[in-house]
C-alpha cells in the first residue's frame, strides 16, 4: 500500500511540472507591446471638418405695429350717428369709418344762407339809394354853378351861393356815406361767405375717414356718444397692416446688426415661425438695461398678432469653414487652444476661432482639415501623454 501512494505522489508532480511547462510556453509567446496599447486610457477624439457656419444673434421682444395711426374727429362736439368699420376690418383711404350727426350744422348753414340772402337785398336797396344820391349830388352841383354866376353878375346875393355850396356839399356827402355803407355790407357778406364755406367743411368732416389704407387695431367709437378731438381717438389702424418685432440686444451684439439682414422670428411659444428682415437699428442704447433695439418687419403679417412675444435668430454672416465641437476647445494663458492627437500622442495646439454656430465653432487657424483633436477638453490628458484614441463625429457621437 506504501508502494501504492508512493506511485501516486510520483504521478501528481510529473503533471504539475508539465503544466508549469505549457504555461511558461503561452507567456513567452504573448506581445508585450500589445499589452502596453491596451493599458493605455481611451480618450475620444474628433476630426477637424469643413461645414457652413452661420453667425446668428438671438433678440426677444414684443410683435407691435410698423406705424399705427390715430383716427380723431375733425368736428368737435357732434354725436356719432353710424358706424363704418369695427375692429379687424381692412380698410383703404378714404373709407368712411363713422358719421357724425350734422343737424346742427345744416340749421347753422340755413340760417347763414336767410342772413346772406338778407344782406344782398339790403345792398341792392343800398345800391339803389347810391344812384339817386349821386343823382342829387350832380343837381346840387349844378345849382351851385349857377349860383356862383348870378353872384359874379350881382343878380343874386352872397347868401344864395352860400346855401347852393352847402346844398352840393351835402349831397356828395350822402353819396360818400351810400358807398361805404355798401363796402361794409358787402365786407359782411364775405364774412357770411366763410362762414358758410366752413360750415360746409365741417359738414363734409362729419364722414370720418380712413386717412390711410390698413386694419382697424381697435374701436372706441360707439353710436349717440359724443367726438372730442381732445379726447381718445375714434380709431386706430395699422398702416397696410405691417408689423414687426421690436426686440432688445446685448451691446455685444448689436454692432454686427445692420438694416436689410434676415430673420426668423419664432412666435407663440416657437410653435409659428415667420420670416422677416431688419428695417431699423437703434443708434443709442438703454442707460439702464445697456440694451439696443432692433426692428424686424415680418414678411407674413397675418401670422403673427400685435402683442404676442417674440423671439428672432438674425442670421449675420453664413460661410464655409473647419469647425470643431466647442467642448474640444477651450482657453489657457497661452490663448484659445486644443488638443491635438497625432500618433496617440497629445499635443497643445495653439487655435485661431471664429464664428460660433450652436455647439461648434469655426477654426480660422492653427489646424487643417482631418487633424484629430480630444473630444472634450476637460479630458485628464497633458501635452505629450499617450492615449488610445476612440473616434467621434464633429457633433460628439462616438464611431
Amino acid at each position: 500500500m506504501a508502494r501504492g501512494l508512493k506511485y501516486v505522489l510520483c504521478l501528481s508532480a510529473a503533471m504539475a511540472a508539465a503544466t508549469a511547462v505549457s504555461h511558461g510556453a503561452l507567456a513567452a509567446d504573448a506581445d508585450p507591446v500589445v499589452d502596453q496599447v491596451e493599458n493605455l486610457p481611451a480618450i475620444v477624439v474628433t476630426a477637424v471638418e469643413e461645414r457652413t457656419v452661420v453667425d446668428r444673434v438671438i433678440a426677444t421682444g414684443t410683435i407691435q405695429p410698423v406705424e399705427e395711426i390715430y383716427v380723431a374727429p375733425l368736428v368737435d362736439g357732434l354725436s356719432i350717428r353710424a358706424l363704418g368699420a369695427d375692429v379687424a376690418d381692412v380698410v383703404k383711404e378714404g373709407d368712411t369709418l363713422a358719421t357724425l350727426n350734422d343737424d346742427a350744422l345744416v340749421l347753422e348753414k340755413s340760417q347763414l344762407e336767410a342772413m346772406r340772402a338778407k344782406a344782398d337785398a339790403s345792398v341792392a336797396q343800398m345800391e339803389a339809394q347810391l344812384i339817386e344820391a349821386k343823382a342829387n349830388a350832380e343837381e346840387a352841383g349844378k345849382a351851385r354853378e349857377r349860383a356862383d354866376r348870378l353872384v359874379t353878375s350881382g343878380a343874386t346875393s352872397q347868401a344864395v351861393f352860400d346855401q347852393a355850396t352847402a346844398g352840393a356839399k351835402a349831397a356828395i356827402s350822402r353819396v360818400t356815406s351810400a358807398e361805404q355803407a355798401i363796402s361794409v355790407s358787402q365786407a359782411e357778406i364775405k364774412v357770411m361767405d366763410a362762414q358758410i364755406a366752413d360750415i360746409d367743411l365741417k359738414l363734409a368732416r362729419t364722414a370720418v375717414k380712413a386717412p390711410v389704407s390698413g386694419v382697424v387695431a381697435s374701436r372706441t367709437a360707439k353710436i349717440g356718444s359724443i367726438a372730442m378731438g381732445a379726447s381718445q381717438p375714434l380709431f386706430s389702424i395699422i398702416r397696410d397692416g405691417e408689423i414687426e418685432l421690436k426686440a432688445d440686444v446685448s451691446e455685444s451684439s448689436i454692432l454686427k446688426l445692420a438694416v436689410g439682414q434676415k430673420a426668423i422670428v419664432a412666435l407663440a411659444g416657437g410653435s409659428a415661425r415667420a420670416a422677416g428682415s431688419i428695417r431699423l437699428v437703434e443708434p443709442t442704447l438703454n442707460n439702464d438695461t445697456r440694451l439696443g433695439r432692433v426692428y424686424i418687419k415680418l414678411d407674413e403679417p397675418e401670422k403673427a398678432r400685435v402683442g404676442m412675444f417674440a423671439s428672432a435668430e438674425i442670421t449675420v454672416e453664413e460661410r464655409k469653414g473647419l469647425v470643431l465641437p466647442l467642448s474640444a476647445v477651450t482657453t489657457s494663458r497661452e490663448g484659445t487652444v486644443a488638443r491635438k492627437v497625432e500618433g496617440g500622442v497629445v499635443r497643445l495646439v495653439k487655435i485661431e476661432t471664429g464664428i460660433q454656430d450652436g455647439q461648434v465653432i469655426e477654426i480660422t487657424g492653427g489646424l487643417q482639415a482631418g487633424d484629430e483633436v480630444v473630444a472634450k477638453a476637460g479630458a485628464y490628458v497633458r501635452d505629450g501623454d499617450r492615449i488610445r484614441p476612440v473616434k467621434a463625429d464633429v457633433s460628439g457621437a462616438v464611431k
